[in-house]
């Protein structure tokens, strides 16, 4: 746009200084002749002023008599020369010019109708000072205007032309030459936090591009060992709770039964639990899972309510299970799908009231469902509840915030998804969608 705008600004102004030059160079004309009128007078042997034209000059006045007129005036007003002659009776009684042209404008002058412009200018001569009025009718330079008209024609459709092949062609450019820079934006949207060790590409970039994308290598270099530290601290932390945490509860299971005990007991299985999940989280982060296997979710739900159920029944919940009349096969990690599922089986349990059942069904749209009881989810917090150490305002049962995001995670890496939404006999339904085995690419 920046460019249309100053082409036209130019175009507009070049057109302008035309007709100005054209106008300047008119007005040049008629002083260079009144100068060529005050020096062909002289005086004749009996001293009166006389114009004597020469012959080119004479020729040329001859030959465009109505166009170009002109009168010479000596100082004491008597016309010396005119033509034609009505033209010096006109300017016999106009104030005498001085050094500088005077212009003027006749609207007629005989009987030709048209207007004339012209110009009045005091000259030194041999015959003394003489006032010179030079007049040129309006039609006399309309071979100037014809071509001056003729070029803002060809500008008015040539510019345009130039200007839509230059646009084109350096749109064409650019695109050309911002090509990889485009290549390098879809690159750096694959960048996350588990996909740490992807590099934008240097190759084939303008030099300007080139140090910017260096730069942000080199920062993403740091980046991924700041995120390979904090992962190895994680897995580091929870591995060596696990040892001092399994000491305690075998000593707390050699001690007599109590209130404080019971609550002991409590805490150390929370404990537990959350060095499990943060383990978890680690060898998610750490290790890519193993998807080349298919699997069955009717027998791998089935196998986790059958773990689960005695679990469920110490805490006064049932579990159920309702699965599909044939297998549901997938391809992914049977161990990461029984841990996405263990996740939520966990949940509506400790979410729910006592004394009610959590079910959980497989279809065969390769989808498990988990249905609870419970105080269901703010329709606000149906997102929420998926990130990392997350627990809303109203936790229940101590949890640390990962088990839904470990689930996340989980059918984020099978290229499936985890949704929540309200249970129509109160409660929550979690659902895992995954993606059909034929659709997910095979190992070689």
């Amino acid at each position: 746009m920046v460019y249309v705008v100053a082409t036209a600004v130019i175009v507009g102004v070049l057109v302008y200084r035309a007709y100005d030059t054209a106008a300047s160079l008119n007005d040049r004309e008629l002083s260079l002749r009144a100068s060529d009128l005050g020096q062909s007078v002289s005086l004749d042997s009996a001293g009166t002023p006389r114009l004597q034209l020469p012959p080119k000059l004479a020729a040329a006045y001859q030959a465009a008599a109505e166009l170009d007129v002109y009168a010479v005036r000596a100082a004491d007003g008597r016309i010396i020369a005119a033509s034609p002659a009505s033209f010096g009776e006109r300017v016999a009684e106009w104030p005498t010019p001085t050094d500088d042209p005077t212009y003027f404008r006749l609207t007629s002058l005989g009987n030709r109708p048209e207007p004339y412009y012209g110009l009045a200018l005091a000259v030194d001569s041999a015959a003394g000072p003489l006032s010179i009025f030079v007049a040129r009718a309006a039609g006399a330079d309309a071979l100037v205007h014809s071509l001056l008209y003729e070029f803002v024609l060809d500008a008015a459709w040539i510019v345009p032309v130039v200007m839509a092949l230059t646009v084109a062609i350096a749109i064409f450019a650019i695109r050309s030459g911002l090509g990889p820079v485009r290549q390098v934006s879809q690159t750096a949207m694959a960048i996350a936090p588990s996909a740490t060790s992807v590099r934008l590409p240097e190759a084939g970039l303008p030099s300007e591009i080139t140090p910017l994308v260096t730069a942000v290598n080199r920062a993403l270099d740091r980046l991924e060992q700041g995120f390979a530290v904090q992962r190895q601290f994680t897995a580091n932390a929870a591995h060596q709770l696990r040892t001092p945490l399994a000491i305690i509860t075998a000593a707390l299971d050699g001690m007599e039964s109590g209130e404080e005990l019971t609550k002991l007991k409590a805490d150390v299985a929370r404990m537990n639990r959350l060095v499990e999940q943060l383990l978890r989280v680690a060898r998610l982060d750490a290790i890519a899972l193993d998807l080349s296997a298919t699997v069955d979710l009717n027998e791998i739900a089935a196998s986790v309510v059958a773990v689960m159920a005695p679990w469920a029944i110490t805490q006064q919940r049932t579990l159920a299970f309702i699965g599909s009349e044939a297998p549901v096969e997938v391809r992914g990690s049977g161990l990461a799908i029984e841990d996405a599922i263990r996740n939520l089986v966990e949940n509506a349990v400790a979410h729910s009231p006592s004394g009610e059942e959590v079910v959980v069904s497989v279809s065969r749209d390769q989808k498990v469902r988990v249905c609870d009881r419970g105080p269901g989810i703010a329709g606000e917090d149906r997102e929420r509840i998926f990130e990392r150490f997350w627990r809303g305002g109203a936790a229940i049962g101590g949890g640390a915030g990962l088990g839904l995001a470990i689930v996340r995670d989980i059918m984020t890496a099978h290229g499936g998804a985890v949704s929540v939404e309200g249970n129509p006999d109160g409660g929550a339904i979690f659902t895992l969608s995954f993606a059909q085995a034929s659709s997910l690419p095979r190992e070689a």
